[in-house]
C-alpha cells in the first residue's frame, strides 16, 4: 500500500522452547527500527459457533493464559513502563476500517476475543468448553505476548485470526497440521487483500 514496512516470516512460540522474552524480542527491534503500528496474524481454533473454518477474526480483545509474561523481571524504563494500560489492546480505529474493508470487499469478518495458551497439545474437550465460557472467541498459541510488548512500547496493535479448525459442539474432530494448513491458505488470499488495504488507508 505504498508504505515502508517489516515483515517477519513465520514467529517464535513460547512451545518451541524460547522465553516469552525471546518471543518478543523481534517486537523490540521493530520498535528500534522505527514501525509506527504492529499488524499480527495467527492461526487459531474457533470457539464461537457462527464461525466457520477459514473465516477470519478480527481481534477486539484477548484473555491471557500462558504462564510467563514477556514483561516479568527488570523493567526496561526506556521501552516503557512497568504496569502498561491493557484498557484497548487493539486499536479500534484499524479495527473500524477492516470492518468497512470487509464490507467494501465482500470479505466475510468476524471481531472478537482471542484467547493465549501454552500448547503445543490442541485442548481437550472441556478446555474448549472452559474457554468458551470464559468469553473468548477463538483459541491460538501466539500473538498475546507480542501485543503485550506493543502496548508497554505504546504501538497501536491490529491482529487477525484465521479460523483454521472448529472447537465447538458437535464439530470438534481430529485435527492434523496438514488439515490446518489448508484452512489457512484457503483464506490466505482474503487476510492478504485485507492487511494491504488496511496499511495503505493508515495515516502513518
Amino acid at each position: 500500500g505504498d508504505k515502508k514496512v517489516v515483515v517477519m516470516k513465520g514467529r517464535f512460540h513460547y512451545y518451541e522452547g524460547y522465553t516469552m522474552k525471546e518471543v518478543t524480542f523481534p517486537v523490540r527491534v521493530m520498535k528500534l527500527l522505527g514501525i509506527k503500528k504492529l499488524v499480527i496474524s495467527n492461526a487459531s481454533g474457533a470457539l464461537n459457533p457462527n464461525y466457520n473454518k477459514s473465516d477470519l477474526m478480527v481481534i477486539n480483545d484477548h484473555i491471557n493464559l500462558q504462564t510467563e509474561n514477556p514483561l516479568t523481571g527488570k523493567n526496561l524504563d526506556e521501552m516503557g513502563v512497568r504496569f502498561p494500560d491493557m484498557s484497548e489492546p487493539y486499536d479500534q480505529k484499524m479495527i473500524d476500517t477492516a470492518l468497512r474493508i470487509g464490507e467494501e470487499e465482500n470479505i466475510k469478518l468476524h471481531q472478537g476475543v482471542y484467547v493465549g495458551v501454552n500448547g503445543p497439545n490442541l485442548e481437550t474437550r472441556a478446555e474448549y468448553h472452559m474457554l468458551r465460557v470464559i468469553g473468548a472467541d477463538a483459541v491460538g498459541m501466539s500473538t498475546v505476548p507480542e501485543n503485550i510488548v506493543a502496548r508497554q512500547m505504546d504501538i497501536p496493535v491490529f491482529a487477525v485470526s484465521v479460523l483454521t479448525d472448529l472447537c465447538y459442539p458437535g464439530h470438534i474432530q481430529k485435527i492434523s497440521v496438514e488439515e490446518v494448513i489448508a484452512a489457512a491458505m484457503k483464506a490466505e488470499p482474503h487476510l492478504t487483500q485485507l492487511i494491504e488495504k488496511v496499511i495503505a488507508e493508515d495515516k502513518i
